[in-house]
């Protein structure tokens, strides 16, 4: 036995006994109930339809062609025998296909009585592509468990028994639609069924329902620790598929291609436009796609203030495990929003070191540029650990936030816009720039800097209309007075334009009124691009000045209109873009500018293996979500202005939450350090391929 192993094992027979309490048998899953079947003759009375018209294609489906006069055109298909019991169902399936020539968005709704799209009902949606099938799937409840009453649960996104809106025991119809479509949309329905099975818990005895390495006490499933000794077990089975797969051939040290053309070396990252399509360019002068991963990092914590019963078993504080016990503050969202300061504990870290013993900073550093490379990825990308980077074995991507006075009248979901005409934007930036000199400034393993994320940017006059809702004194809404003044001359002149009633310039100045947008529209659209322009090139200019070879990414996009786009473009060596959906395969910048794009972030997720909350874009299972990966990616690859896909994110989040509650499934590795193979063997499909697939080589 190795000394790690047995540190590992002393850890756990002190701290935390290693306790394994018997599972619930598993129920197994109903055979799925078809309830539309329209391959088979079926009863049309029970079918009505929304501007569509709807056409039998016997033995095969039901063809629909939705309109452009409803804001929700489709069908509405009732319960023949005016309810369907679905209590013992997980979701609901529809199988689909586009037979139009645009890409549609298919929308289901399943529906209890006095359903209104937000109340008494369950949603899904399914985008397709011309031509293409697939399975729109709803869940019913929003995890695999049911609890047998209620019982509030804190500080998660999802839970079982949480945030249920949909009684599936009396579901009287179900909707298909499209929503406020510009053009007429055809799709065919073939069947509709339940499918899947939930599992009922006893909700009085559900708490302490985390065990003792993070996981959800009340299910199994393949890959769960359920003793110490599995975590050397599963290290030892790693290093072996490591050494038997170290990575994809004719890749250099960078992971640029070396079966591809030798352009100019600069040292540096850089784009250039090859055969047609965007590429990054290494520093040895390969073709470089960046397939990355974010959050490389051994840290998952989760609060447990007021939550400590949730937990089987914390170890005391002054034991060796004590160490990763933590505070945290400042939460944007969820439970502890209004908590200045709460305790913490991060069971991603104590795993580790049960798996590596005492040097598992170390270890886990090692591994994780190991298994990027095996799994045929070359990035460490945004929100990383600067100690795993620094080692300079893989390339990553660099972020710089900055602190600078805010915008007032502007709001977000991460919080104000900073205004970028104030002093202290561009001292910010510059600061945070002079902070990156002699690490990622100036290093060659540095493709280049992010700065921000997903920033508010709202629509075109957004930004603009925040400024004139500001105090006086807030210097965006300076510069743009300045301009109207310099435009009109005198306020007679603005409110003849604006229909306004100002009675002078300075009583718009102290005015934090809400103007006309549509009559003030030009002139606040014009600002709302001065306000862009002004923000990416402060940024650029500032880190040419520190790092003038390297990359300048953007800010991330996630809710974005043309102008900010465009903005970026100008300015951005990469438009970079946060883009949760199933294909980004036809994603282009507006007005067909043709500049290189990057994913800064996307994921999957599934509820299969002892999780609450499948992120973003929920798929059935693992293998489906390896399978989404893979066509993402590959979609990825086949866009000529996309150079890069970044997955969120290395580990799971905490199975109860991280600081603002999200809790979604969505690692390539799980929060005991387990690598879920079916993810794994997609990514290293596409890959062990990507650069074949770029140039078109097959």
């Amino acid at each position: 036995m190795t000394t790690s192993s047995r540190y590992a094992l002393g850890c756990a027979a002190v701290l935390l006994g290693a306790l394994h309490l018997a599972h619930p048998a598993a129920v197994p899953a109903p055979p799925p109930l078809t309830l539309w079947d329209f391959a088979r003759p079926f009863n049309a009375s029970l079918i009505t339809a929304t501007d569509a018209q709807m056409t039998p294609q016997p033995g095969r489906a039901l063809a629909v062609v939705t309109g452009t006069q409803h804001p929700y055109p489709g069908i509405t298909l009732k319960a023949p025998q005016e309810r369907w019991d679905l209590s013992r169902y997980r979701t609901v399936e529809v199988s689909l296909k586009n037979t139009g020539t645009n890409a549609v968005t298919v929308n289901c709704r399943v529906d209890n009585p006095g359903a209104d799209g937000r109340k008494n009902c369950a949603n899904g949606s399914l985008r397709l592509e011309p031509g293409a099938a697939g399975v729109l799937t709803v869940a019913l409840s929003a995890t695999p468990w049911r609890l047998s009453e209620p019982l509030e649960l804190i500080g998660m996104r999802g839970a079982p028994g949480q945030e249920e809106r949909l009684n599936p025991a009396n579901v009287t119809q179900i909707l298909l639609f499209v929503a406020n479509p510009k053009t007429p949309h055809r799709f065919e329905v073939s069947t509709l069924r339940a499918a899947g099975g939930v599992t009922v818990l006893d909700a009085k005895k559900f708490i302490p329902f985390i065990d003792e390495f993070g996981q959800f006490i009340h299910a199994d499933w393949p890959g769960k620790i359920q003793s110490v000794a599995d975590f050397a077990a599963r290290a030892k089975a790693e290093a072996a598929e490591l050494e038997k797969m170290p990575g994809p051939p004719q890749r250099n040290a960078y992971g640029g291609y070396t079966g591809g053309p030798q352009l100019k070396a600069t040292g540096f990252f850089r784009v250039e436009k090859y055969q047609g399509k965007w590429w990054l360019v290494d520093p040895e002068g390969r073709l470089f796609w960046s397939h990355g991963m974010d959050c490389v990092t051994p840290s998952s914590s989760t609060p447990i203030t007021d939550r400590e019963h949730y937990f089987r078993q914390l170890p005391p504080p002054d034991s060796p495990a004590g160490r990763f016990y933590g505070w945290g503050g400042s939460a944007p969202h969820g439970y502890y929003k209004d908590k200045p300061r709460f305790r913490t504990y991060d069971f991603a870290q104590a795993n580790l070191l049960l798996k590596y013993g005492e040097n598992w900073p170390q270890v886990h550093a090692d591994i994780s540029h190991r298994r990027l490379r095996s799994w045929g990825m070359n990035t460490i990308a945004n929100w990383s650990d600067a100690a795993i980077y620094e080692m300079r074995r893989t390339p990553y991507t660099a972020n710089l936030s900055f602190r600078s006075k805010l915008l007032e009248g502007s709001s977000g979901y991460w919080g104000k816009f900073p205004d970028v005409f104030d002093p202290e934007f561009a001292q910010g930036i510059r600061t945070a720039a002079e902070r990156q000199r002699g690490r990622a400034a100036g290093d060659p393993w540095c493709i280049g800097f992010f700065v921000h994320n997903e920033l508010n940017w709202g629509d075109d006059t957004s930004l603009a209309v925040a400024a004139l809702q500001s105090p006086p004194e807030q210097a965006a809404k300076r510069a743009f007075l300045e301009d109207l003044q310099a435009k009109y001359g005198t306020i007679e002149k603005l409110n003849a334009a604006w229909e306004a009633q100002y009675t002078s310039w300075e009583h718009l100045r102290l005015s934090t009124n809400r103007p006309n947008v549509k009559a003030a529209g030009a002139d606040l659209r014009a600002f709302y691009t001065r306000f862009a322009e002004t923000y990416f090139r402060v940024i650029r200019d500032a880190l040419r000045e520190v790092a003038p070879h390297q990359l300048y990414l953007g800010c991330r996009f996630a809710w974005v209109n043309e102008a900010a786009a465009l903005a970026a473009a100008k300015y951005c060596d990469v438009v970079s873009y946060n883009r949760y959906d199933y294909s980004v395969a036809n994603h282009r910048l507006p007005q067909n500018v043709d500049r290189p794009t990057i994913i800064g972030e996307f994921h999957f997720g599934a509820l299969d293996r002892g999780m609450f909350h499948t992120g973003l874009k929920p798929t059935a299972s693992q293998a489906d979500r390896a399978r989404q990966y893979a066509e993402y990616v590959r979609g990825a690859l086949r866009n000529p202005q996309i150079v890069g896909t970044h997955w969120f994110q290395y580990r799971d989040q905490a199975t109860t939450g991280r600081f603002d509650g999200e809790n979604y499934q969505i690692g390539f590795v799980d929060i005991a350090d387990t690598p879920y193979p079916e993810t794994i063997r997609a990514c290293r499909e596409v890959g062990y391929d990507m650069y074949r697939i770029r140039l078109a080589e097959k």
